[in-house]
């Protein structure tokens, strides 16, 4: 069966502070986009879908697709003014069977674990890379005090890629979208790929274990933190 990645890299990365959005940092002389792309290059993924932030496309394709010769990447695109309008744009630019929906700021998707979650989507339509959580997590009320201490044996940090049969999710995020300010006037936030296949899609959602060092960039602390994982990596 045919896969595709749809790389989300549009983001400004405003918790990281500076004017460059993150996503374009260096680290170790490399933008951090590139690490991620060079990880699905090397990877089994049949083609990759780019999805940036408007305006973005030609400074893509100039300086990081084709300067780096990611010969994967097969469509650039932009995206929308939230994550899930992104991921829809992607998802129109795909063709393959089954979509890795990924995003840009985790830049160590690793073979072993790509490997998992497409054994778990022919399995069951729809899964998730996540990693059972270690510390004890606690709930809070409007006060900022202790409400309750969930399960932790029952916990699970979710990460990307979040893999699904592309006619599936797709269904589930056009469904979503036409209930787009029904949902927004509830409260209801759509923070991930899976929320929509868990309201709209009918299908479980496997768990899949990802990697601890799947990390999403997101704050300066975590650049320091990519740069130890990368020397690692190095020495492998």
């Amino acid at each position: 069966m045919k896969t595709e990645a749809i790389v989300l890299s549009g983001g400004k990365g405003k918790r990281m502070g500076g004017e460059i959005p993150k996503q374009y940092i260096l680290l170790e002389g490399y933008p951090l986009i590139y690490y991620t792309l060079k990880a699905f290059e090397e990877s089994f993924i049949d083609g990759v879908i780019l999805v940036c932030a408007e305006g973005e496309e030609d400074y893509c394709r100039n300086e990081i697709v084709d300067r780096y010769g990611f010969e994967k990447v097969k469509k650039i695109t932009c995206g929308g003014a939230e994550r899930y309008h992104s991921v829809m744009a992607g998802l129109k630019a795909a063709e393959a069977e089954y979509v890795f929906i990924h995003d840009g700021a985790r830049i160590f998707p690793d073979e072993e674990m790509l490997k998992r979650l497409y054994e778990d989507v022919v399995k069951y339509r729809a899964c998730v890379a996540a990693v059972p959580v270690k510390d004890t997590i606690k709930t809070a009320d409007d006060k900022g005090f202790v409400k309750d201490t969930p399960d932790r044996s029952r916990l699970w940090q979710i990460q990307t890629p979040q893999v699904f049969e592309r006619g599936l999710i797709t269904a589930a995020y056009e469904e979503m979208l036409e209930k787009e300010a029904a949902l927004k006037a509830e409260g209801i936030n759509i923070t991930d790929d899976a929320m929509a296949v868990e309201m709209f899609g009918n299908v479980p959602v496997r768990l899949t274990f990802g990697s601890y060092e799947n990390i999403k960039i997101t704050t300066p602390e975590d650049i320091r933190i990519a740069a130890g994982i990368l020397d690692r990596i190095k020495l492998k």
